[in-house]
Parts: structure tokens; C-alpha cells; sequence
């Protein structure tokens, strides 16, 4: 058998690929020529699988895609192959899941505004005297959004899409005291830290009753575009958006109308329909909005993590057995 590497991987990972690989042969690709050089007779491929190398190929079984996400990494003629697909999904549930609460905590305590007083030297209790009195004397939910201060325990979390990062942020949200609902097209049954599941038809019920709305899917032919204006103002007007799912899931230009109108609290955003975020973007500019550049899985541990499904595979391969991450192609996920 033969595994074959493209675009070429540094030595010190081809070197445990090689050891992982045993008697299968391993060939690390510099360049797309070399790689059409080896493909006729591979029965493995981790990296860019191209349309011309596809169709270049004859004993083709499995590909591992190095990405988590497949909507870049499709094309026809591969969702119709029957050879195997495998991606990387799975590596980054706990990185995303801090970087979701890290957005939650700025907004339910105003650190997103009160950096902005800091870097100001302005001293002042964000929202005012009305909004230190409330949170004083006046009952926990928040029912203008022009009060500050908030607590997460209480409120409930809406999630969008109960993988592997949807779950582990759920369980983030009960260590929080936080009731949790989702929405997910593949399970019905209840999950551990999660109340209430609901098949995606009924997206609307979870929208009315989060305080907290967070998008974990991946971008399908079904989620793409799923958040306009009408799932906006589907939302309570004191809730918050979080997207760490996919930009194509939500339309931009809608979500700034509705920020514009005081038709939700606010949003956190770390995905974009276009990236880089163009500069002369009207997000840039609202207060209620945080930005980060697509680097919710970002960690030290990920590049490990992502050896390790491939080395897994590998042998698994090798041996006949199962293999993990097995693709849906037709639904992208």
C-alpha cells in the first residue's frame, strides 16, 4: 500500500508519519507535478486533494482532509467518489469552547466597554446610576439593554449545532449555573447539560428563549445563510450572538441592521462571510460588537492533536478498522 503527502510535511512529522505507516509506502510531495507523478497507484492521501489528482488516480480508497471545515475542500467529482473522506473534526471542542465563554463574560460584565474607558482613563460604572442601583435592588434578568451588568448563572444558553465543540460549551455553560437548549439535525435525545434539544425547524423557540445564542455548526448547504434578519428579530431584544461556527451561516449585512435597531444586545464574532473583514466595515465600528480574527482554535496543543488523528488513521487503515471523522460528502460534515 501507499500513502501519499501533499503538499510535503516537515521532517520531524514525516518522520512519526513513516513510523505510523510501517510497511505502507509514504511519498512526500513538494509540489502538485510530483504528487500526479505518485497518485496512479495510491490507496492514501492526506492533504489537498485536487480535481486533477483525483482523476489522475486509479486505487484511490482514502483521503484525510487536514481541515475540520469541507466547504473549500469539496468538489464534485469527490462527494460522487466512493472513495473514504475523513477530516479533523473534533480537535479544538475545548479551545472554542473558552473562547466562547471569554466573549460571554465581556459582554454579561462590560469588560468589551470598560477597556475602552481604560485605554480613556475614564472612571465610571458603565450604564450609570440606574445600572449600579438594579444591580443592587432590581430582580437578575435584564429587561432593557441599556442596563450593565449581568450574571451568567440563571440565563439560558442557545446552541446551535451539538458536535463536539457544541457539547463541550454546554458543559462550560452548566459549571456556570446556566440553563442550556439546542437546536441539531441528528439528535432528538437529551444530552448531558442540555435541557432541551429541538430538530432545526424549530430554531425559533430556541431564538425566544436565549439570553445567549452561540453557532457551532458547519457551514452545509443547510446552515448556509440560516441567520437573516427575520431569525434576528426572532431573538429576545436583551440577547447576545455568538458566532464561532461558520461566516457563511450568518449575513452580515443583515446582523448590522439589526444591531442598528436595538434588535438584539449585541454580537461576538470570530468567523465572516469574507475574510479578512474589510476595514471600511460597519462592524468595525459598533460598540456592542467584538471581533476576532478567526482564531477560536488557536492553542498549543492543536498541532499535536492534529498529527494524532492522522497517525490514527493511518494505522486504522492499515489494519482494516474503522477509521474516525468518516465524512457525510453530500452534507458536508
Amino acid at each position: 500500500m501507499k500513502l501519499l503527502l501533499y503538499p510535503a510535511v516537515d521532517s520531524d512529522r514525516l518522520e512519526k508519519i513513516v513510523a505510523a505507516a510501517g510497511s505502507m509506502t509514504v511519498v512526500s510531495a513538494p509540489s502538485e507535478a510530483a504528487a500526479l507523478a505518485e497518485i496512479s497507484d495510491t490507496n492514501a492521501f492526506f492533504g489537498k486533494l485536487t480535481p486533477e489528482l483525483l482523476a489522475a488516480s486509479e486505487r484511490l480508497r482514502w483521503v484525510q482532509s487536514p481541515t475540520a471545515s469541507l466547504e473549500h475542500y469539496l468538489f464534485p467529482a469527490l462527494i460522487e467518489h466512493p472513495l473514504t473522506l475523513t477530516n479533523m473534526r473534533g480537535l479544538f471542542s475545548d479551545v472554542i469552547a473558552d473562547q466562547v465563554f471569554g466573549y460571554l463574560l465581556c459582554f454579561a460584565r462590560n469588560l468589551h466597554l470598560y477597556l475602552r474607558n481604560q485605554l480613556e482613563a475614564h472612571w465610571a460604572p458603565v450604564g450609570g446610576e440606574q445600572a449600579r442601583s438594579s444591580s443592587l435592588t432590581g430582580p437578575c434578568n435584564v429587561t432593557s439593554i441599556d442596563l450593565a451588568h449581568r450574571q451568567l448563572s440563571g440565563s439560558t444558553l442557545g446552541v446551535i449545532g451539538l458536535g463536539s465543540i457544541g457539547k463541550e460549551i454546554a458543559h462550560r455553560a452548566a459549571a456556570f449555573g446556566m440553563r442550556v437548549v439546542a437546536v441539531d439535525p441528528n439528535q432528538v435525545e437529551p444530552s448531558p447539560h442540555v435541557e432541551q434539544i429541538w430538530p432545526p425547524n424549530q430554531l425559533d423557540q430556541l431564538l425566544a428563549s436565549s439570553d445567549w445564542v452561540v453557532i457551532a455548526a458547519p457551514h452545509t448547504p443547510h446552515t448556509e445563510k440560516m441567520f437573516r434578519r427575520p431569525q434576528f428579530q426572532s431573538m429576545r431584544r436583551t440577547a447576545y450572538l455568538v458566532n464561532i461556527g461558520r461566516g457563511a451561516i450568518v449575513d452580515l449585512d443583515d446582523l448590522v441592521a439589526s444591531l442598528l435597531a436595538k434588535e438584539i444586545a449585541g454580537a461576538a464574532l470570530d468567523v465572516f462571510e469574507q475574510e479578512p473583514l474589510p476595514a471600511s466595515h460597519a462592524l468595525w465600528r459598533l460598540p456592542n460588537v467584538l471581533i476576532t480574527p478567526h482564531v477560536a482554535g488557536y492553542a498549543p496543543c492543536i498541532a499535536e492533536r492534529h498529527l494524532n488523528v492522522l497517525l490514527d488513521n493511518i494505522r486504522r487503515f492499515i489494519a482494516g478498522q474503522p477509521l474516525h471523522n468518516v465524512v457525510d460528502k453530500r452534507q458536508w460534515c
